[in-house]
């Protein structure tokens, strides 16, 4: 039976893996696995995706004065006041883009999400695509090894670039992707800084994870219980605190290191997960 332990640990796994490159969806698969979750319960499927409402707000208050397109209240460089409620046009053009990258997990969401989580959402999958990805990191490490990123600051990025990088997220509707890693990846095979890359993944994560979990919210046909609502905001609650520690260790640790790191992990986890769940199944 599940209980409040197992909750706060699938938020603790979520608030770890939404933002470091490894999977969050593969790992609460195989969480749910090892819990005996089955992901054809409709509230389990549910809490699967809107618990990273919880981690979304984690970017939302690390980086609030970079995100809220309104000016604050404060002097402009030549002394005059600034009123609260003009629009910053550089946020606001963030924000477009963001929305240009948007697009493509939007129209993979309503197009193949039904299909995918019916077809793909399992062991063997996920293990694949921690291994294939893993070996992606590594190799794309390896080819930027003394190259200098063309873009370093999110105000670099061009609407063009935006759609592509919007692409490789789309990708992450795989389970065992990873939405964080996909776009990072794709950030720095597109020219991107690792720390760019990163934290255009965090701002992009806003409205795609919220999207989701909307989705999901209005698709789901059960009725709340006081105990599931209790459990689904203890999962987020738990989701946020540990993702605020988590984006700082990573921004924090790529100042100084790559992600092949990142790689061998997931490499390693997908072999794992292919051998003991292999096991189990003959069991």
């Amino acid at each position: 039976m599940i209980g409040i332990l197992e909750v706060i640990i699938l938020g603790i796994v979520e608030g770890i893996t939404e933002w470091l490159p490894i999977s969050s969806t593969g790992h609460m698969l195989l969480l749910y696995e090892l819990f005996h979750i089955s992901e054809s319960d409709p509230f389990w499927s549910m809490f699967l995706v809107v618990i990273q409402l919880g981690a979304i707000l984690a970017v939302v208050v690390l980086y609030f004065r970079r995100l809220w397109p309104f000016r604050m209240p404060g002097k402009d460089a030549d002394g005059s006041a600034v009123v609260l409620g003009i629009l910053d046009r550089s946020k606001f053009i963030m924000w477009l883009k963001i929305a240009v990258s948007c697009l493509p997990a939007v129209i993979a969401g309503f197009t193949i999400d039904d299909w995918i989580e019916s077809h793909l959402y399992n062991y063997v999958t996920v293990a694949v695509m921690l291994i294939v990805y893993g070996v992606l990191f590594i190799l794309v490490e390896k080819r930027n090894e003394g190259r200098k990123a063309a873009v370093k600051k999110i105000s670099q990025i061009s609407i063009p670039l935006a759609l592509m990088i919007g692409v490789f997220q789309a990708l992450a509707i795989i389970p065992g992707t990873s939405r964080s890693g996909a776009t990072i990846l794709g950030g720095i095979l597109l020219g991107m800084s690792r720390k760019c890359a990163s934290e255009y993944t965090f701002f992009l994560a806003i409205p795609t994870m919220f999207g989701a979990s909307l989705l999901k919210l209005v698709k789901y046909s059960g009725e709340f219980t006081g105990k599931e609502i209790g459990y689904l905001v203890l999962g987020m609650a738990v989701a946020f605190v540990v993702s605020v520690a988590a984006i700082r260790f990573l921004i924090g640790y790529i100042r100084k290191h790559d992600f092949k790191a990142f790689g061998k992990y997931r490499i390693v986890l997908g072999v794992i997960v292919l051998v003991v769940f292999s096991l189990l199944r003959a069991a």
